[in-house]
């Protein structure tokens, strides 16, 4: 039976990028729907009471709608219905090591580097309260610079951020660099090992639609759609 899938989400949200990348890498047709989620709308709290994106509905047949709610749900519901292909490894040790990534990301680089820069370089924006602090910027931009540190260090040492194949760790990293990215503020040249980690993600077909991003009043830096830069 064929599934209609519709994903709500916000393009310059890391989650929401997640699961973009994870439909888009096994390459399952979706409907997206770009949403202002800070202005609460009703379509978007019916489906999620946390009015928070990204929101995956499912439907097939004749069967109610499935609504998936928020990144982890979508990734692991896309990983278990959908298994091929496979994003973990094989070996539980290499599995193990992308969920400790992909917690990484979620928690301690949201809360040290890009949640301070995405709230001064996006949220402030969106929301109308004024310009950004630099003391804040200046904090979550050194972070950045520690945690580019760490994945250096991995990189230089692994094919990949887990192990030897590509997993959900990168596709999560990916989505939160990115975002990053779009305003040119990640210091590529002090992380040489990530910077050519990163232009291999940003040559997947699944990334392309993320380089299309555009918000109005949020341009891009010059090189972000360059798979060369």
């Amino acid at each position: 039976m064929s599934v209609e899938r519709t994903l709500h989400h916000f393009p310059l949200d890391p989650a929401s990028r997640l699961a973009r990348l994870v439909l888009g890498e096994k390459r399952l047709a979706f409907t997206d729907v770009s949403v202002r989620y800070w202005e609460r709308p009703r379509d978007l709290t019916k489906l999620n009471p946390s009015g928070m994106v990204p929101v995956l509905v499912e439907t097939a047949g004749d069967a109610p709608p499935l609504v998936l709610c928020e990144s982890r749900a979508i990734v692991d519901h896309l990983m278990e219905s959908c298994p091929e292909p496979a994003l973990m490894a094989d070996t539980p040790a290499e599995r193990a090591e992308a969920r400790r990534l992909m917690t990484w990301f979620e928690r301690k680089f949201e809360f040290e580097a890009s949640g301070y820069i995405l709230h001064e370089k996006i949220e402030k924006r969106l929301l109308g309260l004024g310009p950004p602090e630099l003391a804040n910027l200046r904090q979550g931009k050194d972070a950045l610079k520690s945690h580019l540190f760490m994945l250096d260090d991995l990189l230089q040492a692994r094919e990949w951020l887990a192990g030897k194949r590509l997993s959900l760790a990168d596709f999560t990293a990916a989505a939160y660099m990115s975002v990053i990215d779009y305003f040119g503020d990640v210091p590529w040249r002090d992380a040489p090992a990530v910077k050519t980690w990163y232009m291999k993600m940003k040559s997947r077909p699944c990334f392309r639609p993320l380089l299309a991003d555009r918000w109005p009043g949020l341009a891009p830096a010059g090189h972000y759609d360059d798979l060369d830069f």
